[in-house]
Order: C-alpha cells, then sequence, then structure tokens
C-alpha cells in the first residue's frame, strides 16, 4: 500500500499532437499509478511549465522568462515529430531552463532512427520509446523518477563536497608523492 501511495506523488506531462498515442500515453501511465497532464503541442507544454516566449523582447530577460507553475512535473514524455516545436526542440528548452532542467525528459517516436536517437540521447533524454508505447516501456520511467527525486535532494551537499575535493587536489601545501623506479 505505502507503494502505491509513494508513486501517484509522481506528475508526468504526455506532450503528443496525436489524440490517439496521447491516450494511450495517458491510460498506460494511468495504469502505474501516475498523475498525468496532457497537452497536445510542445508550445502549450512550455506554457503549463510556466517557461513563456518573450516575443515582444520589451523586458530585459533574453529570449524566455520563467515564470511559476503551481503544479509540479516529474517526469516530461514528449512526441519527437509535431508540427511547430518538436520534442528535441522542447527537449533543449528544458535542459537550458535553470529551473526545468533536472526534470527527466523521455522522447518518443514512431521512427527508428538511430542519428534522430543518439541526438535526443546526447541532448540530455533519459530514454527514447519506439511507437506504440508498451507498458514495459512505462516501467522503464520509475528508476529515472526516483533518480530525479534523489538528485534534487542531494544536489547541494554534492556540490560542497566537490568544492572541498578541489580545494585538497589543487591546495598549494599538497605534496606529490613521487614514483620510484
Amino acid at each position: 500500500m505505502a507503494v502505491v501511495a509513494l508513486e501517484t506523488q509522481f506528475h508526468v506531462l504526455a506532450v503528443d499532437d496525436s489524440l490517439i498515442d496521447r491516450m494511450l500515453i495517458e491510460r498506460l501511465l494511468k495504469t502505474s499509478s501516475f498523475n498525468v497532464t496532457t497537452v497536445d503541442s510542445a508550445t502549450k507544454a512550455l506554457k503549463f511549465l510556466g517557461l513563456v516566449e518573450d516575443e515582444l523582447k520589451t523586458f530585459e530577460t533574453s529570449v524566455a522568462s520563467e515564470i511559476h507553475q503551481d503544479v509540479d512535473v516529474n517526469l516530461i514524455i514528449t512526441d519527437y515529430c509535431m508540427p511547430g516545436m518538436t520534442g528535441y526542440d522542447l527537449l533543449r528548452k528544458i535542459k537550458e531552463s535553470k529551473s526545468l532542467k533536472n526534470i527527466p525528459v523521455v522522447i518518443m517516436s514512431s521512427e527508428n532512427v538511430p542519428s534522430r536517437i543518439n541526438r535526443c540521447l546526447e541532448e540530455g533524454a533519459e530514454e527514447f520509446f519506439l511507437k506504440p508505447v508498451q507498458q514495459a516501456d512505462v516501467n522503464k520511467l520509475k528508476p529515472h523518477l526516483m533518480k530525479s527525486r534523489t538528485k534534487e535532494e542531494q544536489d547541494q551537499p554534492l556540490i560542497n563536497n566537490k568544492r572541498k575535493d578541489m580545494e585538497e587536489i589543487y591546495s598549494p601545501n599538497k605534496t606529490r608523492l613521487r614514483c620510484s623506479s
């Protein structure tokens, strides 16, 4: 019972321009006890996440301004090929955002194009699923959700430890051991 309660805390944003694919992914995610929000475009996903394009550029912000969203999203699953902004473009915008970059992103596509898959994974996608998405694919999401939660909790101590390690390595008082031959 405690496991189900833990899983229902996870909220997934599903992005796909195809109504049938959105309904399928929503059903699969809800079967796995996820809270799900679906949108039909990458632009609507950015608005939902609070990342708004500043087309008029009247403010001092650069290209986008971030607005706090009311709902925390723990994972984004998006179609690759959509009109307007692609899933790859959405991935890049999320990874460039200070407040959203730690949200895991999964790309899905009906086309098995290795260069596309590699490009998405190199840009920061956690997984690349081929459509139709199966329950086994959805089961692969849970470790990414847990990893993102522990990453958020551990980020601050990790930064402090890295700083300490760097100070030890580059300390002027540190002497090097010589290897004898």
